[in-house]
């Protein structure tokens, strides 16, 4: 039996837009003896944060630890040892991937404290069970009023802590738009059912996504010509490609001349516009 799922969301053209403290030497210790304290706290060195929109936003906080009031660990967030659970704050939503469906809603705070409203997600089934129930773990979690800790540094650190006592602690890794120190391009990519064997310096023997970039119109019909296939090197920062799934994606393309090899060129998922299923997929 022929397999064919399409579904198009709506089109939209433009790009989206969203020290520690030093301790005194005692009194009576005389300050030919006392320790050198240096005159500021190095680039890499820890430091308590003020809780900031902007700081939230310029990172991807991934799920690290989370353990109950009696301090043991919450096997039910961490079902997938690959792909822990993430959060991204953008503007006043916060989102959460890397569970069985996407999961957002609004946030604020206020000091210390970080409320995040009702949660709402796709509704795609995952055969998992494990995975299923994870959707419900996280946004119960995550829902309602919790105490939130923000470390800086090189890896900052996020800890939130419910009224119930479970502590939930994330690790800071910079956005695309952090590293490359700027908004990205918006680009519609077409990504072919199959990906291939490819060459290149910067990802030698590997499978290639097949991509070729697309254009629409404001009423959200393709326009022009799409030219050749061609591989793709990079991996597309939230896309999980499915052999015999034709996507097509709106990402976020970044460039920088300044990168390494292999690193000037990085794509990110915004929205999945279109996926089809294609004949010849395996089926389940």
């Amino acid at each position: 039996m022929k397999r064919f799922a399409t579904f198009t969301l709506a089109l939209t053209l433009a790009a989206c837009t969203r020290s520690p403290q030093e301790t005194p030497a005692p009194a009576s210790a005389p300050p030919a003896e006392a320790p050198a304290t240096p005159s500021a706290v190095p680039a890499t060195a820890s430091t308590t944060a003020a809780l900031d929109a902007a700081m939230l936003g310029r990172y991807h906080w991934t799920l690290d630890r989370a353990v109950d009031a009696r301090g043991q660990r919450i096997e039910a967030l961490f079902v997938r040892a690959d792909a822990p659970v993430q959060l991204d704050f953008r503007d006043d939503r916060i989102g959460v991937s890397n569970a069985c469906n996407r999961i957002g809603g609004r946030y604020s705070f206020e000091g210390d404290v970080l409320t995040v409203g009702d949660l709402a997600s796709t509704q795609m089934a995952c055969s998992d069970p494990r995975l299923m129930a994870l959707d419900q773990a996280v946004s119960q979690r995550l829902q309602g009023r919790q105490t939130a800790a923000l470390t800086g540094g090189d890896t900052p650190v996020l800890t939130l802590t419910s009224s119930g006592g479970d502590v939930l602690t994330f690790r800071g890794e910079p956005t695309a738009e952090t590293r490359f120190g700027g908004p990205g391009e918006t680009v519609f990519l077409e990504i072919a059912p199959h990906s291939k064997p490819c060459t290149h310096p910067a990802a030698p023997n590997r499978q290639c996504l097949q991509v070729r970039e697309v254009k629409f119109d404001e009423q959200g019909l393709r326009t022009g010509t799409p030219p050749e296939w061609q591989p793709l090197y990079q991996d597309i920062d939230g896309f999980k490609h499915v052999e015999g799934t034709r996507n097509v994606v709106r990402v976020k393309r970044f460039v920088s001349g300044n990168k390494p090899e292999g690193e000037q060129v990085a794509y990110v998922l915004d929205m999945v516009v279109e996926s089809e299923v294609t004949k010849d997929s395996p089926r389940s």
